[in-house]
């Protein structure tokens, strides 16, 4: 975030200087004698070591010199990771693992290109985002050959420059966070200035008036650059022959938009991080259906078994079915799969059973949708807000419970997790009869630092009392974060929920607004052209 500050708030030139350095001297960035005062920053990092060693060796005399000689090095580990992966001998390697091992060198090489992103930026939030999603590619990595229990060849795939590798990134998310307070003065705490509140409530605030447009527009009155028929009548009979043409077709950056008409289009889609700034629309849910059957039963790993997956940023998906046929018994198998950041899905179906909904990563929001499946079935490690949407619960297998998420939060630094908002909880047809059988809870935790919250949602009584199911133990218990704020229904009640330190009935609207489309999705962001700080409510 580039700092955006009227100097006259402060009555002048001097007090706001007077004040950042203040500033500065507190986080131990201004050089001195003292090298306990030169370095504190470092304490704040996860490998103060590392950092100490880092910031020792160059010329640190502002914030910005301490972000980039961080982020620089962690790029240059990145670097190293990548051409360990991509230089392995796998002629040892069974069919699975050679999977695991391809999605390895495809998240390290996007890991290089969020890196050299955050480089290039000035704006925290953005870094935080970037660097959240790097540390997830390394998870993922490890979660391949985890799917098929590869783990001695995951030994062998493991070495030094992996674990540096991640070591880094902590370092990274920790100081960015450290020193954003310093580079960006808190509007709340300045006498005299006015905030400015969000009077759109539908769509979030990065996207651009035409967007807003086109996703109110019907799509039978929207244009588009192609048209994707399968009956002919369009310029191509699958989407993902549409996908690549999008490079050769496309002029200039402005937004691309391909039209899916009725159909059901039985077919694996990726889109790459290379093809951003993307709308894909259909005919509407259940008219426009994606479908496939892609399952780690069957040898593909969890993020390779998405019927649909994005990758590029600002991609709006609208009017859509996707579905993974797979069943409950091929366990997980993904219908969707998104790491587009600043991305919208609106108006869309997404059906499955296990894992259905792959909140990957990046900062997504979710409006208007139907959401179906049984364990685990809205997942990842995103900064995500599902609003207004319908959550059916589906019967699992027999013996079997059912937990609407699994956010997978690794690093108390990232800038993630799941937030439910304005939402329907509800049993699917199939599971109506067993509702009394088979017990289903709101989530349970993944990873260490979990991260979800349910607010203003109709909960029906399906929920268990306890409300939460444990991952394995005690396992996050007292890491993991988990609220819920003003829910109605027969299974909103909190009086039975678990006890676990990290699990918190919100009763402060000012805690739960932590978690609304504008503070969670846009952080403390500038409104372009005013200087004013942009906040929204609940």
């Amino acid at each position: 975030m580039s700092m955006s500050i009227n100097l006259y708030d402060y009555g002048s030139a001097f007090t706001f200087l007077h004040v950042l350095v203040i500033m500065f001297i507190s986080f131990g960035i201004v050089h001195g004698d003292n090298p306990t005062t030169t370095f504190s920053v470092c304490s704040r990092a996860p490998y103060p070591k590392i950092c100490t060693y880092l910031i020792g060796k160059t010329s640190i005399e502002t914030p910005f010199d301490i972000r980039r000689t961080t982020l620089e090095s962690t790029l240059a580990q990145a670097e190293k990771a990548y051409e360990h992966v991509s230089s392995m001998d796998l002629s040892s390697f069974e069919p699975r693992a050679k999977s695991a091992w391809a999605d390895c060198l495809e998240l390290y090489e996007d890991s290089l290109y969020q890196l050299n992103r955050s480089l290039g930026s000035t704006d925290s939030n953005d870094i935080q985002t970037w660097l959240s999603s790097v540390s997830t590619n390394h998870v993922t990595c490890q979660n391949g050959f985890h799917d098929f229990n590869l783990s001695s060849h995951y030994q062998t795939f493991h070495d030094s420059s992996l674990s540096g590798f991640s070591k880094y990134v902590s370092n990274s998310l920790a100081i960015n966070k450290a020193i954003t307070p310093i580079l960006t003065i808190n509007p709340k705490q300045i006498k005299g200035r006015k905030l400015m509140m969000s009077t759109n409530n539908k769509f979030p605030t990065w996207l651009s008036k035409n967007d807003r447009k086109l996703l109110a527009t019907p799509s039978s009155a929207t244009s588009a650059d192609i048209v994707v028929a399968q009956d002919g009548s369009g310029n191509y009979k699958t989407i993902s022959e549409a996908i690549s043409a999008v490079s050769k077709l496309r002029k200039g950056s402005s937004r691309f938009t391909i039209h899916v008409k009725a159909g059901v289009y039985k077919e694996n889609v990726e889109i790459s991080k290379t093809i951003n700034n993307l709308m894909i629309f259909g005919d509407g849910i259940g008219s426009t259906v994606v479908t496939s059957s892609k399952n780690v039963q069957d040898g593909t790993t969890t993020f390779r078994s998405a019927t649909f997956a994005v990758s590029g940023s600002g991609v709006i998906i609208k009017d859509m079915s996707f579905e993974n046929t797979a069943g409950p018994a091929k366990h997980q198998a993904v219908a969707f799969r998104s790491g587009s950041d600043l991305s919208v899905v609106y108006n869309c179906a997404f059906k499955g059973y296990q894992d259905t909904l792959y909140v990957y990563s990046g900062r997504q929001f979710y409006r208007n949708c139907l959401i179906y499946g049984t364990e685990d079935f809205i997942f990842g490690n995103a900064a995500v807000v599902v609003q207004s949407c319908n959550i059916y619960v589906r019967k699992p297998l027999s013996g079997q419970k059912n937990t609407i998420t699994a956010q997978s939060r690794t690093d108390p630094n990232q800038n993630t997790g799941i937030v439910v908002h304005n939402s329907a909880i509800q049993a699917d047809s199939d599971l109506k009869g067993s509702i009394g059988s088979v017990q289903s809870f709101l989530g349970r935790p993944w990873m260490q630092y979990s991260r979800t919250v349910f607010m203003k949602c109709s909960i029906d009584g399906l929920i268990d009392p306890a409300g939460w199911l444990q991952w394995s133990g005690s396992f996050a218990l007292s890491t993991l974060y988990y609220g819920e704020y003003s829910n109605t229904g027969a299974g909103a009640g909190t009086g039975g929920r678990v006890k676990w330190p990290g699990y918190h009935v919100i009763t402060s609207a000012s805690e739960a607004s932590k978690f609304t489309v504008g503070a969670f999705l846009d952080g403390d962001s500038w409104i372009s052209g005013t200087g004013l700080p942009y906040t929204s409510g609940l």
